[in-house]
């Protein structure tokens, strides 16, 4: 009898929901979307509550060691919204690397990543949390090769800005397209590895 096929999975994860099907918590769930995903699906890493944007689902497990415990590292990529205006002199900081504190290791110095300041807010969904556009903000592009708990808003906070908006965007060459808040897109096997660039696991 012949395996059934792994399938994958792009979504857009809202504002104010944890990456995971169930929970002993009170709490929004990737179960109650109106997507019916197949049984066994997983996360592949995970966004916290407050964050929002991209989301690998698949029912291929091998997939979270290929990504996340590869000896070369894989890009992700976010759109973030700080309080009050940042400078170039911040933007350099936070790409040349900043003393956060992770989670039972204490002080880490982040590596290099790539940081833009945006001229202009990015055209995104409706946000769930009222922010007033009068008060002094930045957009900031961050692209980021690690992914420690809270990274970037423990980066932003390093540097005097607290992070008000974080959307992941893409992971490598896979990105939101036009989804919105709770939409899913499937996605072919083989374009899933090609646009991660990882190879496929052994069978």
């Amino acid at each position: 009898m012949a395996a059934t096929p792994h399938r994958y999975f792009v979504l857009y994860k809202p504002f104010s929901m944890v990456s995971q099907f169930v929970s002993v918590e009170d709490v929004r769930l990737l179960s109650h979307l109106d997507y019916k995903f197949p049984d066994g699906t997983i996360t592949v890493g995970r966004l916290d509550s407050l964050s929002e944007g991209l989301l690998l689902l698949t029912t291929n497990t091998k997939v979270v060691h290929l990504l996340f415990q590869s000896a070369i590292p894989h890009k992700r990529t976010y759109l973030v919204r700080v309080n009050k205006l940042v400078s170039p002199q911040t933007v350099q900081q936070l790409s040349e690397g900043v003393t956060i504190r992770v989670r039972g290791k204490g002080d880490y110095t982040t590596q290099p990543c790539e940081v833009r300041l945006l001229d202009a807010p990015p055209d995104l969904p409706d946000y769930q949390l009222e922010l007033n556009p009068y008060i002094a903000h930045s957009w900031l592009h961050i692209t980021l090769y690690e992914g420690k708990f809270h990274q970037i808003r423990n980066m932003v906070a390093a540097v005097g800005h607290q992070c008000r908006r974080l959307i992941r965007i893409a992971i490598e060459d896979i990105t939101l397209e036009d989804l919105t808040p709770g939409g899913v897109r499937e996605i072919e096997e083989a374009q899933f590895f090609r646009l991660l660039k990882i190879g496929e696991p052994e069978v």
